[in-house]
């Protein structure tokens, strides 16, 4: 007899425009990025799974498993990530939602998008105490989602046959302690702020507009706010100013900051493969392309 193994995947994201303004009620844009995977699989094992609720993927397992009342069935899982975690890449939300959908496929249960989203946001709450919901939307979704807290998510159409660069520093991310950071100093920081929130709002309209050397440009001014308000490292802002020269058309941090992942845009894939080869070579630890 065939051993049982319940199947589940979903895909990272990444901010395009809006980091940190979003907390203080200004818009956010995430994007999808569909070839970046997680995939779980959950098999039978010996024993029930004992839950650490301070980790994200113990905590998805247990809501799923209480959702349909079988936290004493002996099950085990394995994870095959391509997300790295702490890089503002949504890793804990995709494993969760990959791992999610994994328990209903075991049991054989039907899931719709409506409760995979609850039992996620289930899920990162008691993992993250207050999480905006953005990352597990922008998971699950395969369009860009515009957020404004409090207000809610709306879908965004691109079609820029343009091309995103996405690199890693190799630095862990701290949004917890960049966040802290912004609000210890609000007072100084909110001008920056509101500025980011006006190049949110630009860069959606110069979307509207296919407007690729417009969004470049936003994107430079937003990580000079970023900067300013102390939530760059230097090694980001080396990789930025590297794909700038290497002709990128706007190039920026993603993310709480304070390490994890920057981005670029290219015009052409091209030139997306040039700007991803020059960052490796000046430090960057991975590059992922994809296109808008």
């Amino acid at each position: 007899m065939k051993e049982k193994i319940g199947y589940g995947k979903a895909h990272s994201k990444i901010i395009l425009m809006g980091e940190h303004s979003v907390v203080y009620g200004y818009p956010a844009i995430a994007l999808p990025l569909k070839d970046i995977e997680v995939i779980c699989h959950i098999f039978p094992a010996e024993k029930p799974l004992t839950f650490d609720f301070y980790d994200t993927l113990s905590t998805a397992i247990y809501a799923a498993l209480d959702y349909l009342q079988q936290l004493q069935e002996p099950i085990a899982y394995e994870i095959v990530s391509q997300v790295p975690q702490k890089r503002g890449m949504g890793s804990s939300a995709a494993v969760s939602l990959a791992a999610i959908r994994a328990v209903f496929s075991y049991f054989q249960k039907p899931l719709s998008d409506g409760l995979l989203e609850i039992l996620v946001n289930k899920a990162e709450i008691i993992a993250h105490t207050n999480p905006s919901g953005l990352d597990a939307k922008t998971c699950l979704s395969d369009h860009a989602i515009k957020f404004i807290r409090n207000i809610g998510f709306e879908t965004i159409v691109i079609d820029l046959n343009a091309f995103l660069i996405i690199a890693d520093t190799g630095i862990h991310g701290h949004t917890r302690e960049a966040v802290d950071k912004v609000a210890q100093f609000e007072e100084a920081n909110l001008p920056h702020l509101a500025r980011l929130g006006f190049l949110t709002e630009a860069v959606e309209k110069a979307i509207n507009q296919k407007d690729k050397a417009a969004i470049g440009q936003f994107m430079i001014q937003a990580h000079d706010c970023l900067k300013a308000i102390g939530v760059s490292v230097s090694k980001t802002d080396q990789l930025v100013a590297v794909a700038l020269e290497a002709g990128a058309l706007g190039a920026k941090m993603t993310g709480g900051g304070l390490g994890g992942c920057m981005i670029a845009l290219a015009d052409t894939k091209a030139n997306a493969d040039k700007i991803s080869d020059k960052l490796k070579e000046e430090g960057a630890v991975n590059t992922w392309i994809q296109m808008l």
